[in-house]
């Protein structure tokens, strides 16, 4: 029988979002603020 490890079933669900898939694959070629990435995926900075 397959065991699952949690984190693992919670990495591959985080990364089943587009947007967080997006906003890696923008870390990924160079640093950017959280006003950039918030702009760029059209998010708020609202808590």
């Amino acid at each position: 029988m397959v065991q699952y490890k949690p984190a693992l079933d919670q990495s591959f669900a985080a990364l089943s979002d587009p947007t967080r898939r997006g906003i890696l694959e923008r870390l990924g070629s160079g640093d950017a603020s959280i006003t950039d990435l918030a702009q760029r995926f059209e998010m708020t900075l609202t808590g």
